[in-house]
Order: C-alpha cells, then sequence, then structure tokens
C-alpha cells in the first residue's frame, strides 16, 4: 500500500504547541504514515511580513517535532531560491517520494482562498488530497470552490481539532511584552528563544 505523507507548511515563527496538535490530529485521523513540517522561508502571500530569521525557526521546528520519529524537518524551501509556491514544493516532493500519496494540510481559511493561489489548478491535480482543518469563523462555499476549480471537491479530507486559542503572533507578542508564554511551547522551544532573546 502507498505511503500517505502529510505536508504541513508554515512558517513555525515560532511553532507551538497547537501546531502539535494539529499535526498529531492529522496523523491519526487522515491515517498518515508521517507529516513533513516545510519551513516557508518567504510567505509569498505575505511578503511584508516582518519574519525571524530562516534558521533560527528551523532550529525551532527540528526542536518542536524532535521527539516524534513520524514528524519529520524538510528544509525543502530554504534549500533553493525563491518565490516559494505550494505547487514547487509538491512537485518536488513528489519526485522525491514518486511512490507516496502527498496530502497537503491546510485551515478551512486557506481553502476558501485557494482559487488566489499560485496555479491553483495545477495543485488540485497535483495532490492526491487536501487535509482541511475545520476552523471556527472559516466560511467557504465548497460548490463555489468546485465551480472555480473542478475536481477540487473529491480531493478534500476534513479532520477536527481541539480549539486553542493559540498562534505564533500572539506569543511573539507576549515574548515583547515580556508577558507569560512559557507553557504555550515546548521546553526546547522555550529554552532556545531564551537563549537567543528572540522576539524581544
Amino acid at each position: 500500500m502507498a505511503e500517505s505523507i502529510g505536508v504541513f507548511g508554515g512558517t513555525f515563527d515560532p511553532p507551538h504547541i497547537g501546531h502539535l496538535i494539529l499535526a498529531a490530529e492529522a496523523l491519526s485521523q487522515l491515517q498518515l504514515d508521517r507529516v513533513l513540517w516545510v519551513v516557508t522561508p518567504e510567505p509569498p502571500h505575505k511578503p511584508n511580513l516582518p519574519i525571524t530569521n530562516v534558521y533560527q525557526r528551523i532550529e525551532m521546528t527540528r526542536r518542536v517535532i524532535a521527539n516524534n520519529p513520524v514528524f519529520e524537518l524538510s528544509t525543502i524551501e530554504s534549500d533553493r531560491p525563491g518565490p516559494h509556491y505550494t505547487l514547487d514544493t509538491i512537485d518536488l516532493l513528489q519526485i522525491r517520494n514518486p511512490t507516496s500519496r502527498l496530502v497537503l494540510l491546510i485551515g478551512g481559511d486557506s481553502l476558501r482562498d485557494l482559487p488566489t493561489w499560485n496555479r491553483p489548478e495545477e495543485l488540485v491535480t497535483a495532490v492526491h488530497s487536501f487535509g482541511v482543518m475545520r476552523r471556527p469563523g472559516a466560511v467557504f462555499d465548497l460548490s463555489a470552490l468546485e465551480d472555480s476549480l473542478p475536481g477540487l471537491k473529491n480531493k478534500l479530507r476534513f479532520f477536527e481539532t481541539p480549539q486553542l486559542e493559540i498562534s505564533s503572533s500572539s506569543i511573539r507578542e507576549r515574548i515583547a511584552n515580556k508577558g507569560h508564554y512559557r507553557y504555550y511551547l515546548p521546553a526546547d522551544v522555550y529554552d532556545f528563544i531564551q537563549k537567543n532573546r528572540i522576539y524581544r
């Protein structure tokens, strides 16, 4: 049976326990064999976003997944020049894993915006399926999405996660304002941020 690989992309600035829970629920509910954590150097849809050095984000991501053998760090985007579009990443991953089924993990808000992505029709063809995390407030019209991207509806697989009010931006804000953030992060990531004085 072909291996199923979840592709979990993000800036991970910083990676936190919410990311771990999302990846673990996707792994279980979508019956994945492993999850690749793809650190995005510069998200093309957020060109002016202030962002932490990619090598620090890669190290934090390596630390956050270190204790789970089915979570793997991928530097497939940071190893090549940008811009980094999801379709190109999927194509490269498929070349490296020719017999595997690639499941792109996205949130409901990303599903709604999918028609605005780079070459979305090709992306729908390229992936085996989309693992979509249901998020409160993320409203999308499946009929309209299918009209825009034929074949999409049959590739959607939804999964649920506990709703935690944790985000990387709120953690960065807490650190900058000298607020509490210790328990939003695994110990190794917290120690790395403290030692390197990131986000201060």
